[in-house]
This record gives structure tokens, sequence and C-alpha cells, in this order.
């Protein structure tokens, strides 16, 4: 059997609600058997870190990622940047150490392999989003360095205990607008099923999806490491 190729999304390292350290020994196995690995976009969380400065949020991700790939050399790994974490301190330090690493590509949108197309999944916050709109858009994200005091994170904390995430999730992220919007966005940008696109790997909502069929294409969500929420390591169908 040949090497396998996997997607995560969304595991929000360094806010208080991320349970990602609980598949870290996971990830380490997955990458160990990959021919390529595809981080997702929102691997970290600046809006909501609760590290003491943005330099510091910036170190702690570049050292977790120098664990990943450079234990893993022989990995090709892709870096899909998210809403959360591209944030332009961050986008200069992955740039800066992805050109130390053979290993390691930076994508701001989007990654094209084969049949299947890798994005973050913020595309799906406007059902007109196009290239020019989501540009706009993620400049604000870029300048976010807002970390959140303790009475939002302790408001933040209820809302998880009290499982509403769950419930919002799915209301305001189901699932058939989402496959949606996503496709209107690849179609704008001329990546739609028309340019031969099968597979859509993609997070954001952090609602787990398996091959959910919409249209000829299948949509994959890999989850959030959030309590109350489904996770997994998703293998990448060629």
């Amino acid at each position: 059997m040949g090497r396998r190729s996997y997607f995560v999304s969304d595991l929000h390292m360094f806010s208080r609600r991320s349970q990602a350290e609980l598949h870290a020994d996971s990830l380490q196995q997955a990458a160990g058997k990959a021919k390529t690995f595809v981080l997702g976009g929102d691997i970290f969380d600046f809006r909501w870190s609760t590290l003491p400065s943005t330099e510091a949020t910036v170190g702690a991700a570049i050292r977790w990622l120098d664990a990943l790939v450079g234990a893993h050399r022989t990995c090709d790994f892709h870096f899909v940047l998210g809403n959360h974490d591209c944030n332009s301190r961050f986008v200069d330090a992955l740039d800066k150490y992805a050109r130390k690493m053979p290993n390691l590509e930076a994508h701001p949108y989007l990654l094209r392999m084969g049949k299947a197309v890798f994005l973050h999944g913020d595309v799906a916050d406007h059902p007109e989003m196009c290239a020019a709109r989501l540009t706009h858009r993620r400049k604000h994200w870029s300048r976010d360095e807002k970390r959140r005091g303790p009475v939002k994170n302790m408001i933040y904390d209820w809302a998880v205990q009290a499982r509403l995430h769950q419930l919002c999730g799915s209301m305001i992220h189901p699932k058939k607008k989402v496959a949606t919007r996503i496709l209107g966005y690849l179609d704008r940008i001329g990546q739609g099923a028309e340019s031969g696109t099968e597979h859509v790997y993609f997070g954001h909502t952090h609602q787990s999806l398996a091959a959910f069929q919409h249209g000829d294409v299948l949509f994959h969500n890999p989850g959030a490491p959030i309590k109350g929420l489904d996770f997994g390591i998703v293998e990448v169908r060629s």
C-alpha cells in the first residue's frame, strides 16, 4: 500500500477551548506514514490566544510546526491559511520558516491537487464570495491581534459547556448551504466541478462531514477538537 495523504483544520491551538493536545500523538503518527499532509487553516488562533502577546503566539506556532514538519522530512506539508491564523506577523514568520523547509509550502487561500481542492471554508460566510471579497475580509483578520479578556473567555467557555456551539453551528452552517456557497466560490475562481474538481476538503464550520455529496462533488470536513464536537484526521481521496 502506498503512502497516504491527510487533511486537518481548526485545531485553534492556544485558545482555551482547543483540545488539540489530545490528538498530538495521532497527528505525529499520521505524518509519519503520509506522503502529503494538508493543514487547512485555523490551526492556530490569534484572536483567542491565551499567550501574553502576538509575538509569543507566533513563536509558539512556529515551534509547533517545526516539531511536526521538521520531524517528518519525507512528508510534504501544505499550510492553507484560515481567518484565525492569517495574522500578518504569523504569515511573515510562516513564509520565512517555509523557505528553510523544502517539505513545507504555504498557501493564502487554496491548494489544488489533482481532482481535490483544499481551502479553509470561510468562503461560505458570504453567498457571493469571490477572490476580491475574500481578500478584503482577510485583511481585517490579518490585523487582528485583540486577545480576548477573561470576561469574553468566560462567556465563550459557558457557551461551550452548554453546547450552544453545536446548535449554532448546525443552524448557521447547514451542510447544503455551505456546499452550495463553496461551489459558487470555486466556480467564480475557475476551480469548480467543470475544472475537474471531485473532492473539496475544508474546515471553518467545525461541523464534521464525511463525503457529503452536492452535485458531482464530495465534501469533507474534519470538524474541530473542541468539547462536544466531532474531530478526526481525514484521509484524502485520490
